[in-house]
């Protein structure tokens, strides 16, 4: 494999799992320093430590509620001590929660708009803090800030205004040198498809060949943050098998 990273620091949140993991593996395969970051502690460290056998090279596992920022300030803060720069951040991480719109509780949209728009965003600040000019953000949102289901109104409003936010940032990172551009991932096989109701029940029903793995989306992202896309900077990358082209 082509090792686009060599020499460089990147991190990735909701790493320990689904298309996290599979991006933390795909970077660490291309020689990058990776940096998982995660709420679940025990599963990050298995998984960083999967990792890190198979391409023989450290892995660093760093424990973060995305969702509070001064988490996010010390994991970078800690980062930068200990490799003395940062040059990719992967905004992964992602929480889903299926209700009729009239049953969500302010809380319940205040701790999805945490983890999926407010912990991009303080990871976002972070990153323009430290980054020298060259860095990349990649967001990773949803088809559903386009094209939505039932029962998911907050998590489809956080990933529309996590597009948003990839915008502002890219237009205000042009001048900083550092890049941001989001992906757009359909149906992939991940705990958080399975765990929909609707699929489960069939009622959203998945073509198999529209439904990705994570390994293609950590390809997407990898794309995004290397040399190969020095010129995309705003852009949003739907990678969903051809999901969205259908009338």
């Amino acid at each position: 494999m082509i090792r686009r990273f060599d020499g460089k620091v990147v991190i990735v949140t909701g790493a320990a799992a689904g298309i996290g993991l599979a991006t933390a593996r795909r970077f660490a395969s291309e020689g990058a320093e990776v940096v998982m970051a995660d709420l679940d502690d025990v599963r990050l460290r298995a998984a960083g430590a999967e990792i890190a056998k198979a391409v023989a090279h450290p892995v660093f596992a760093l424990p973060c509620d995305v969702s509070v920022e001064s988490q996010v300030e010390a994991a970078v803060t800690d980062v930068m001590k200990r490799f003395g720069r940062l040059d990719v951040v992967v905004n992964n991480a992602g929480l889903m929660s299926f209700k009729p719109l009239e049953q969500f509780t302010g809380e319940d949209w205040m701790n999805i708009l945490g983890v999926d728009l407010l912990g991009a965003f303080y990871f976002t600040k972070y990153a323009f803090l430290n980054m020298k000019p060259g860095g990349a953000i990649v967001n990773v949102a949803s088809i559903h800030a386009v094209r939505t289901t039932p029962l998911v109104a907050p998590y489809a409003a956080a990933k529309a205004a996590l597009v948003s936010l990839t915008r502002s940032t890219a237009i205000e990172g042009r001048a900083r040198g550092i890049r941001c551009n989001v992906v757009l991932p359909g149906a992939v096989e991940t705990k958080m498809l399975r765990d929909n109701p609707e699929v489960q029940a069939n009622v959203e029903h998945i073509d198999a060949a529209e439904l990705g793995q994570p390994e293609q989306l950590a390809a997407s992202i990898a794309f995004l943050a290397s040399e190969d896309s020095s010129f995309v900077s705003g852009t949003t990358l739907i990678a969903d098998g051809g999901r969205l082209a259908e009338l």
